[in-house]
């Protein structure tokens, strides 16, 4: 029974002496290739992969860090008009998102749709683009849900001529273009 005692208070000890939490005192390193890692340059070899880089591409399926994946696929009209009925407007129209939403559209959208929306922007208009772009004050155009002008921004239209602006445009600003659509091209009757 006594030299269970012993053996009892040596462990004990042991552990409370090995067991610092002090900064200033880190305690004893017994393995140190398990405490302090062999550390590679970004880019330079590494033999601890089977490609031999440092740098590893993320795995399939990763998505980064605030982002959330979007559930609709591209290039399909059953999409588009899912993606209209389904998605909801996050942004509270004012006079604050209106602005920026017309500073986005101005960036992103007038080059080829025109400051007004009519599809007569200078891409266009000079030749170099030869197709048509959409007029957003078409009749066509104003009944689209605000879902499915959000879906032909991420994504493009259908038809192909319009490409995806996902990679440029931050879905929060794509849906102040949308509400700047919305609230300021009307359709104008012909004269």
């Amino acid at each position: 029974m006594h030299k269970k005692y012993i053996l009892s208070l040596i462990v004990m000890a042991i552990f409370l002496v090995s067991c610092s939490h002090s900064s200033k005192k880190p305690g004893r390193q017994y393995f140190s290739d398990m405490t302090t890692s062999l550390a590679y340059e970004t880019y330079s070899v590494n033999p601890v992969f089977k490609d031999g880089k440092t740098n590893q591409l993320p795995l399939a399926g990763t998505i980064s860090r605030g982002h959330m994946p979007y559930d609709y696929a591209a290039k399909s009209a059953d999409e588009q008009i899912r993606a209209g009925k389904e998605l909801v407007n996050p942004t509270m129209v004012n006079e604050t998102t209106l602005a920026k939403g017309k500073a986005q559209f101005t960036i992103y959208c007038a080059i080829c749709h025109g400051e007004g929306g009519k599809g007569d922007g200078t891409l266009y208009t000079s030749g170099k683009f030869t197709a048509i772009p959409a007029d957003l004050t078409s009749d066509r155009v104003r009944n689209f849900p605000e879902g499915q002008i959000f879906h032909v921004i991420t994504c493009g239209s259908v038809s192909g001529l319009m490409g995806s602006h996902a990679s440029q445009i931050k879905p929060e600003n794509r849906w102040m273009i949308v509400d700047y659509i919305k609230n300021n091209f009307s359709v104008k009757p012909n004269k």
